[in-house]
């Protein structure tokens, strides 16, 4: 059997059949304590150079494009002309091939050297998936302390929502920008999924629409829900004008996705 090239243990971990809801066989759970504890693969194994690691060792050593077992390149080019590191993938999930990992590798790069983007990442991703009730929670939990938690969370939200970052501030979770992709805010996140809901929010908390703008179900639910909106002063950027990679305001991707924000565009509701 392949062993981690970092840590050199078998490319295995051990899971908790309880927390993953295993099926345990009569006679294995009757005598559980003498059980082997039950094991997955977890095996990267990198396919310039050869190289197997467990995924969490792999970004731990990972800083360059190079093996750090070996030294080899990992990089080779992709089919639209740029760089890719190919591996073969066997996890829980199953096993995958030639799966280009060099974004994953990307983005954990960059939050080792700014760990305090790591909540403001998660948050745009929620307002992604157009989760408005995990955007407030992590509004909400914006001022929040959490790095002394050292328990395992219980799903994805919790995840994101308790790291080991420096807790941020909800205007910087707001006003947010994606450095690793498109440059995209948070209401260009919202406007992709179509999501009304989270925009709504945003514009809220990050804009200078008018409160006479907004539907009254929209204020009595941020009302319940303790949400109120900051002096939005000059020195405040408003969401609305930010722009993308591509110089793109949220109303301009609006207006390429149509659908739910025609009516947003017909009343100048994302227009600065």
């Amino acid at each position: 059997m392949n062993t981690c090239a970092a840590c050199h243990d078998p490319l295995v971990v051990e899971i908790d059949p309880q927390d993953d809801d295993l099926e345990v066989p009569a006679a294995a759970s009757s005598s559980s304590s003498a059980a082997a504890p039950q094991t997955v693969p977890d095996d990267i194994h990198l396919v310039a150079c050869g190289c197997h690691y467990h995924w969490q060792c792999l970004l731990d050593a990972y800083s360059v494009t190079e093996c750090p077992s070996c030294g080899a390149s990992i990089v080779s080019q992709a089919p639209d002309g740029g760089q890719q590191v190919l591996s073969n993938i066997d996890n829980e999930g199953g096993a995958q091939q030639n799966v280009d990992i060099l974004p994953l590798l990307s983005e954990e790069g960059y939050l080792k050297a700014y760990p305090e983007e790591r909540k403001c990442r998660a948050f745009l991703e929620f307002c992604r998936q157009g989760d408005v009730e995990a955007v407030v929670e992590m509004l909400q939990g914006g001022h929040d302390d959490d790095s002394d938690s050292d328990s395992d969370d219980e799903d994805e939200r919790a995840g994101a929502m308790d790291t080991d970052a420096p807790p941020r501030d909800p205007v910087d979770l707001l006003r947010y920008q994606d450095a690793l992709g498109d440059n995209s805010s948070a209401l260009h996140a919202a406007v992709a999924s179509g999501s009304q809901e989270v925009a709504w929010v945003l514009l809220l908390l990050s804009s200078n629409l008018d409160l006479g703008h907004f539907p009254p179900q929209v204020l009595d639910e941020a009302k319940a829900l303790g949400l109120a909106r900051d002096d939005q002063t000059a020195a405040k950027v408003d969401i609305r004008s930010l722009r993308d990679a591509e110089g793109r305001t949220a109303e301009d991707l609006a207006a390429m996705v149509g659908g739910v924000w025609q009516p947003w565009l017909g009343n100048r509701w994302l227009a600065v």
